[in-house]
């Protein structure tokens, strides 16, 4: 999601080059999604975060910079999960809306199970976990689902 937004895209390369707060993102990029692409970063552990000291006066500000800068792989999947991942992370498909609007009122209704949820839906739990990791207000704790309600930034 990060990569397939030219906005989020920036943000990842300004962090990917020094400490930056919100605001000096929002000046750099001239947009006003930095707040949802910290939290995609954040929720893809791929940002770190620090207390940035003020001048007199002013109070304290968090900064971020991106955790990672090189990726290798040293994995292995069946080919069914792996294309089920690739899909989810690059997919605008209106049948993918339908379904992750389909979890979203399983979870809100309590149906928090991943297991649960892939059988319903007749996926694998890896697919319900990519879902999960790629809507912006759910994520995977242990089995199961939790909502995000933003406190935790």
């Amino acid at each position: 999601m990060c990569f397939n937004n030219t906005n989020y895209k920036k943000i990842y390369d300004t962090l990917n080059k020094t400490w930056s707060t919100e605001e000096e993102l929002n000046e750099a990029v001239g947009s006003d999604c930095v707040a949802d692409c910290i939290a995609i970063l954040e929720k893809g552990n791929l940002i770190e975060e620090q207390w940035r000291m003020p001048k007199p006066g002013d109070k304290p500000l968090k900064e971020y910079k991106t955790t990672y800068s090189k990726f290798r792989a040293n994995f292995q999947c069946s080919m069914t999960d792996l294309g089920d991942l690739l899909y989810i992370s690059i997919s605008d498909d209106e049948e993918l809306r339908l379904i992750v609007d389909q979890v979203q009122l399983d979870v809100n209704g309590g149906n928090t199970s991943i297991n649960d949820l892939a059988r319903k839906h007749n996926v694998s739990p890896v697919f319900i976990k990519g879902l999960a990791k790629r809507m912006p207000h759910l994520d995977v704790r242990g089995q199961g689902l939790v909502q995000l309600d933003g406190t935790d930034r």
